[in-house]
């Protein structure tokens, strides 16, 4: 027998080598493995872990799109909503919220309005699909576009909210960073 720190040959039954004061282990011969009980059978396929970005990312750029597309339809809705209430149905004076309507609600200021809306309907759903498209092609940005369309959407409630606490859970930690990195696309 030798020790192992030193090589130093040890005498059997001793526990500590002489030399160096090294604990000495003795090495045991391999036991024979016992043949498993249902050897006959396949085993089962162990599931396999996914790192939490790897499991998300896939859902999270089609919410993305969705969400975008939804903002899409949402905005226009809302502009021809602004539209028909600031130029009385589109020029019908007869129309409920317009003159006639006991008291004379006229929300005519709400007319210079609606290019903002459309600007910042367009510009939210670009930004949200563009998130997604980053989070489904895998690319190095989609990251970084995703967690600012994320704290940007936090007052879109309740789908953006959602999404947005959804997106930062999964992206917004610091080994998420290091997960994403590690599958982004670099090409």
């Amino acid at each position: 027998m030798v020790c192992q720190a030193c090589g130093t040959p040890v005498v059997e039954n001793v526990h500590y080598c002489s030399k160096c004061g090294a604990q000495v282990v003795v090495a045991q011969a391999p036991a024979q493995p016992q043949p498993p009980l249902y050897a006959g059978y396949p085993q089962p396929p162990v599931p396999m872990y996914l790192p939490r970005v790897q499991r998300n990312l896939q859902v999270l750029g089609i919410l993305w799109c969705v969400l975008g597309v939804y903002r899409i339809a949402s905005g226009l809705f809302a502009i021809t909503f602004l539209r028909a209430l600031s130029t009385h149905n589109f020029g019908n004076d007869g129309w409920v919220f317009g003159r006639h309507w006991g008291g004379g609600f006229s929300p005519l200021w709400l007319g210079n309005l609606w290019p903002l809306f459309i600007t910042t309907a367009i510009l939210m759903s670009a930004l949200a699909i563009f998130a997604g498209y980053g989070l489904l092609q895998r690319r190095p940005w989609g990251r970084t576009v995703a967690i600012i369309a994320a704290i940007l959407a936090l007052l879109k409630i309740p789908f953006g909210t959602a999404l947005a606490i959804y997106t930062l859970w999964v992206l917004a930690p610091s080994t998420s960073g290091m997960e994403y990195d590690a599958i982004a696309d670099r090409t």
